[in-house]
């Protein structure tokens, strides 16, 4: 059994239900907006196809395909098997491909990059995400009226800054209402598109590939070009695996087969349906399907359903970065903990307000959600593509598939994926240029910091002194003992920290009692607390201990100082100092990175969250001791 089903499996029937249902409202808010807009962009009179018969069922036959392969396939069958420790996205699955040890690691670094600008991309998905989710929304006001035309842009954004501004609180408070939210409105998809089909049985008929087959036929390179619009119907395919930890694996199958598809495929046929025997409703599919009377309450429920879209994407990107940090390769930011119970609920305010500036920017500069939908598509299909990559490397190396069938599974999807990534590529001069960006930025700022911590840490090893060296030392020449203790933290568990021997040469003097503690991050997202913390006594009250947690956990000093009290090391923290060092960092011209990366390298390392709070210190204990370095 995976660790990601053992989620569900303790708590039976009712637990299943109660998680599928909190699945609904978290995991499915992407993939469950795509119909506002998915159909209609690819039926748009600009760069998509003429609503007639053929045309209809070609599409709708593309889009029921695309859900069977990219969802219920290849995510939900095979690749969310690929859980690290229950924990599943992008860096959970970079994890799983990196090796320990140093040469091999050499080896795999391509796949670590890929891996990486996987990540990355994420970041622009989550910038473009609430944009389109929440304008296409509230742009169906103008089917109410063409009145309210003006003002859809000005109440996106002020949708979007409310949004942005409840964030600190957390989504402990308001989570209780996502899951029946979206369970009503998975209902009015399944709801409103029965009716039309029920009116329109025939159009049933495109579930036989046949027609997705003779659309490419008959439509040549432009069907090619409408591929990129099919795509929007499993945009949010991400989010079942990025979010695997927080429900596993059993509720999100559940939820998807049992509601979620049914609900989407009866929409996306009754949207069909509807075009066929009207080719004018084609310009919004979605809120035609609603008689008159119920236009404002379907744009009101779908509004929230985009807002909790957004929130899940924005949530995501939340947990991206606490990982992407914990892994070294961000640097360390500002990370509040918005719930006490639940602890992957957090927020990080820098990047929260970097978000909403760029949704707003989003909406004021493509004005619509078919100009944004230009720009949706390129981040996730990329993404989608390394995932398949990464997945058979997976199945290869560590489940050790056979060769023929790894490749003939990552061959089959691979079609799709390069299809659909094709397609989206030609977006790019109308918009698919901003994830790009957005991506290729972070993506530079994760590879300095990466490599810039392995240059500094090379750079301390130069000037590093071996245990064996520094106890010999003591017993040489005994330095002075003062009371209480005092508390190193290390970069690596096997050198003498540099506080430490600032300490010794400039004050001459060494506490009754040394701990110098190491705090190393797993290639896994938890770690039992059997194996959390390991404790060694080098010399008369020196002690090295080095202490590991998972790339989903928080490296808390005080949760340390207690497992060692648990193993009979107590530490008094009121009679207690921590010692941390503090590099002051030089661009230099030494073989390492380029130039101008060691200066951003730098500046990152500046502007950093201070250790103190990072690691939960108290702030009266801690002493740092600084020293200069040439990168």
């Amino acid at each position: 059994m995976s660790a990601a089903d053992t989620h569900a499996t303790p708590h039976g029937r009712a637990g299943l239900a109660a998680l599928s249902l909190a699945a609904l409202g978290v995991v499915y808010g992407d993939i469950g907006t795509s119909p506002i807009y998915a159909l209609r962009e690819a039926l748009h009179t600009e760069h998509g196809v003429a609503p007639s018969p053929e045309n209809v069922l070609g599409l709708l036959s593309l889009i029921f395909w695309a859900l069977i392969i990219v969802i219920s396939i290849k995510y939900l069958i095979f690749v969310m098997r690929a859980d690290n420790c229950g924990e599943g996205g992008m860096i959970a699955l970079t994890a799983l491909v990196t090796p320990t040890s140093d040469r091999m690691r050499r080896r795999h670094r391509l796949l670590v990059l890929v891996g990486l600008f996987g990540a990355s991309l994420l970041y622009g998905d989550g910038m473009i995400t609430p944009a389109i989710s929440v304008l296409s929304a509230v742009e169906g006001l103008e089917v109410v009226t063409p009145v309210f035309s003006p003002y859809v842009v000005p109440i996106t954004i002020v949708i979007l800054i409310g949004l942005f501004l409840v964030q600190s609180r957390g989504t402990a408070r308001i989570g209780s209402v996502f899951g029946p939210v979206m369970l009503l409105w998975f209902l009015t998809l399944g709801v409103l598109g029965a009716v039309q089909l029920v009116q329109h049985p025939g159009v049933l008929a495109a579930v036989n590939p046949a027609h997705g087959v003779r659309f490419f036929a008959d439509n040549g390179w432009h069907a090619f070009l409408v591929l990129g619009s099919v795509f929007l119907v499993v945009t949010g395919g991400e989010a079942l695996y990025a979010d695997m930890g927080h429900f596993g694996l059993q509720p999100i199958r559940f939820s998807w087969f049992g509601f979620v598809l049914p609900a989407l495929l009866l929409n996306y046929f009754g949207q069909g349906a509807l075009v066929l025997g009207d080719p004018s409703a084609a310009e919004h599919p979605f809120f035609r399907l609603a008689p008159n009377w119920a236009l404002i309450p379907l744009v009101a429920l779908t509004t929230m359903a985009t807002v909790i879209a957004s929130q899940a994407v924005i949530s995501g990107a939340f947990s991206l970065t606490r990982q992407a940090v914990q892994l070294g390769y961000l640097p360390r930011v500002d990370i509040e903990h918005t719930s006490a119970t639940q602890v992957g609920q957090i927020y990080i305010p820098g990047l929260n307000w970097l978000l909403m500036l760029a949704c707003i920017g989003l909406v004021l500069g493509f004005g619509s959600s078919s100009n944004l939908a230009a720009a949706y598509g390129v981040a996730v299909t990329t993404d989608m593509v390394f995932t398949t990559i990464l997945f058979a490397v997976v199945a290869r190396s560590r489940w050790q598939w056979s060769l023929p069938a790894v490749v003939a599974l990552a061959a089959a999807f691979l079609v799709v994926d390069l299809g659909f990534w094709g397609s989206s590529l030609l977006k790019i001069p109308s918009g698919g240029w901003f994830p790009l960006v957005i991506a290729t930025f972070v993506f530079t700022i994760m590879t300095t910091w990466n490599t810039g911590r392995g240059i500094l840490a090379e750079r301390l090893r130069e000037r590093a002194v071996p245990f064996e060296q520094f106890l010999l030392s003591l017993e040489s020449a005994p330095p002075i003992r003062v009371e209480g203790t005092a508390i190193y933290l290390a970069r690596s568990p096997a050198t003498v920290p540099h506080a430490l021997l600032h300490n010794l040469k400039h004050n001459k003097v060494l506490h009754e009692r040394v701990v110098l503690l190491a705090l190393l991050t797993d290639a896994k997202a938890h770690v039992p607390d059997a194996e959390r913390v390991r404790v060694e006594s080098l010399a008369s009250d020196i002690y090295r201990v080095v202490a590991h947690h998972g790339f989903t956990e928080d490296p808390e000093v005080p949760a340390v100082i207690e497992q060692l009290r648990l193993q009979g090391l107590e530490i008094d923290l009121a009679h207690s100092t921590f010692f941390l060092g503090r590099e002051t960092l030089h661009a230099t011209d030494r073989p390492g990175m380029a130039l101008w990366r060691e200066r951003l390298f730098a500046l990152l390392s500046r502007n950093a969250r201070r250790a103190t709070k990072f690691f939960r210190l108290p702030p009266d204990r801690v002493c740092e001791l600084g020293t200069e370095i040439e990168l």
